[in-house]
């Protein structure tokens, strides 16, 4: 049985919410509000989403003199009760135009959406305090999930503060900073020796047994309510008018996945129009099985582990959303772009030298992506460009090369 106290919430601090339910975007199925899900009990197996009635016409004067951080937008997170709300100030991450390397970028405008400044200094900050903060609400006791870094650390803050037990699944080839975080926070750390889709299996198998709730990515709801908060941060930030391109380092992908569903969310409440931006995925050439997947129109992307990475989080053979991920791409005319480990090291030299910014190689691929992009032309002239730099290189040191 799952670890977890109760079935129902009594909510003492309203949040106002507007969340009403779950939905599986295969097969139509819906699931309450006050129970515990991972994904649809359906064949299809599919990522749940959280809905949300956004017809009562609310304005953006809501945001006024809100704190700048993502619970801001609580209207539309699933959060009912203020005091389940675990948080340490994630969310509003700066937008930085680029300075020294406009000459690079030439007539476009770029920025720099730089995730490092969240707790624990990565965007996984904003999936994890939502998961948790779900779960404290619904009863859970104790936590696990598998993860190439970033999210392990994340967790375990997380859990930390929220008085639950956290336990990770780590490759045994992560840099030792990120096991480090994980023990320092108290998370009970299993290194295996593999992929995080290795880490995915066993920690699946042992939460069945254990009765611990899994969020791995795309594998509970909740994760990419916190992270499409970095959607509603790019229309604010950019005074409502979204971008031409959004580049997104996508090993799992929930933060495209979230960063799309925030735009139709803005446009259902009148806040923004019907343009959306080109959504770019940027691979690693280790694990590029969503590059494969556009080049040969295939509408899933098949396993790709070409081994390690030294952008850990990239190291994702095949997304469980890859099928999602790829309809987004389609449909806003966008497309997927793999870069090599040397490359990488380049771009996150490149912008440390030039702007000031110590990001993960992550980062550093959307660099290289971004002029790959704009010598072909497929970044035309003018166009607004924002890249999720989705952590901070100081956690990669041992990765990087200088």
């Amino acid at each position: 049985m799952l670890e977890k106290d109760t079935d129902t919430i009594d909510v003492q601090q309203p949040t106002g919410s507007l969340f009403t339910h779950l939905q599986c975007p295969e097969c139509g199925a819906t699931y309450d509000t006050s129970s515990l899900h991972n994904t649809c009990t359906n064949e299809d197996k599919s990522t749940l989403f959280a809905q949300y009635d956004l017809s009562g016409g609310l304005t953006k004067d809501i945001l006024k003199g809100r704190p700048a951080n993502m619970w801001r937008y609580k209207e539309f997170l699933p959060v009912m009760d203020a005091a389940n709300m675990i948080t340490m100030g994630e969310g509003f991450s700066p937008m930085l135009p680029l300075q020294n390397l406009q000459q690079v970028a030439g007539d476009n405008e770029v920025f720099i959406k730089n995730e490092a400044n969240n707790p624990t200094g990565s965007f996984k900050a904003r999936g994890i305090s939502m998961a948790v903060s779900r779960a404290k609400e619904l009863g859970v006791k104790a936590i696990v999930i598998p993860t190439a870094g970033n999210a392990g650390g994340a967790l375990s803050a997380y859990a930390a503060r929220a008085g639950v037990k956290a336990i990770v699944y780590m490759p045994k080839l992560t840099p030792d900073l990120f096991k480090n975080e994980c023990r320092l926070y108290g998370a009970e750390l299993h290194e295996i020796d593999g992929s995080i889709a290795d880490c995915g299996r066993i920690s699946t198998e042992q939460a069945q047994v254990e009765g611990w709730f899994q969020i791995a990515t795309l594998r509970e709801p909740y994760r990419v309510e916190g992270k499409k908060t970095m959607g509603y941060e790019i229309a604010e930030q950019l005074n409502w008018e979204l971008p031409d391109v959004v580049m997104y380092p996508t090993g799992g992908g929930t933060g495209l996945i979230g960063i799309w569903k925030a735009f139709d969310e803005l446009e259902a409440l009148g806040w923004i129009g019907s343009k959306r931006p080109r959504m770019v995925a940027v691979q690693s050439e280790s694990c590029n099985g969503l590059v494969k997947a556009i080049q040969g129109n295939q509408t899933t992307a098949e396993f790709t582990d070409g081994g390690f990475t030294i952008a850990n989080g990239l190291r994702v053979p095949k997304s469980y959303g890859d099928k999602i991920i790829l309809q987004i791409l389609r449909k806003s005319n966008g497309t997927a772009v793999s870069v090599p480990d040397a490359l990488m090291n380049e771009g996150v030299l490149e912008i440390a030298r030039h702007e000031g910014l110590l990001i993960a190689p992550e980062g550093g691929a959307l660099w290289q992506a971004f002029k790959q992009l704009k010598a072909l032309g497929w970044v035309k002239p003018q166009e607004k460009v924002v890249m999720l730099n989705t952590g901070s290189g100081y956690k990669y040191m041992e990765n990087i090369t200088f």
